[in-house]
């Protein structure tokens, strides 16, 4: 089943990518050991899967769709997936307006911004607006409805703004300061 050409092809294409699976389950997790962990299963899933995959396909895009999915299986392996109360749901209608962020942001402030984001939307911001895939591959990725990852982004996309402005320089930030005279 398996020969050393099957095996440098993967240690080839798949290894690389270690580093960004990682960064990506750590955001999607948030917690360090969790997150080797589930690489760790990533790659023994697709070490496993490997005689599946198509070779000149993008093998990124299938890396990050067992991380997903080994992600997803982990959540519902440690806890009940819960939905939003009645309490919970006012949340979304009642965040207040923030000003725009910065236009320059450091690495470190969008991603201290983006760990305060819940990780159901955390996931899908990373997918989209970080690693730019489109809806349709962050739909296949995270094995979620096309509508559930474009109202996930959007709800995602209001609660960091609130997050990043915080980084914004007060020139920015305060559009309603009086002008001098």
């Amino acid at each position: 089943m398996f020969n050393s050409q099957n095996m440098n092809e993967f240690e080839d294409g798949a290894l690389p990518l270690r580093n960004l699976l990682y960064g990506t389950a750590r955001r999607a997790l948030g917690n360090p050991a969790e997150a080797e962990d589930v690489v760790q299963e990533t790659y023994l899933q697709a070490w496993k899967s490997f005689h599946r995959f198509q070779p000149g396909t993008d093998l990124r895009a299938w890396m990050f769709k067992i991380l997903f999915h080994v992600i997803q299986h982990h959540r519902r392996k440690s806890w009940r997936l819960v939905t939003a109360g009645e309490d919970e749901s006012g949340i979304f209608k009642s965040i207040a307006y923030e000003p725009p962020a910065a236009q320059e942001l450091r690495d470190e402030d969008f991603i201290a911004a983006l760990d305060q984001v819940p990780q159901y939307f955390r996931s899908v911001i990373l997918l989209a607006d970080v690693y730019e895939y489109s809806y349709k591959e962050v739909s296949r990725a995270l094995g979620i409805p096309l509508g559930t990852v474009m109202s996930r982004l959007s709800r995602g996309r209001q609660m960091l703004r609130p997050h990043l402005a915080r980084f914004s320089s007060p020139a920015v930030s305060d559009v309603r300061a009086p002008l001098a005279a």
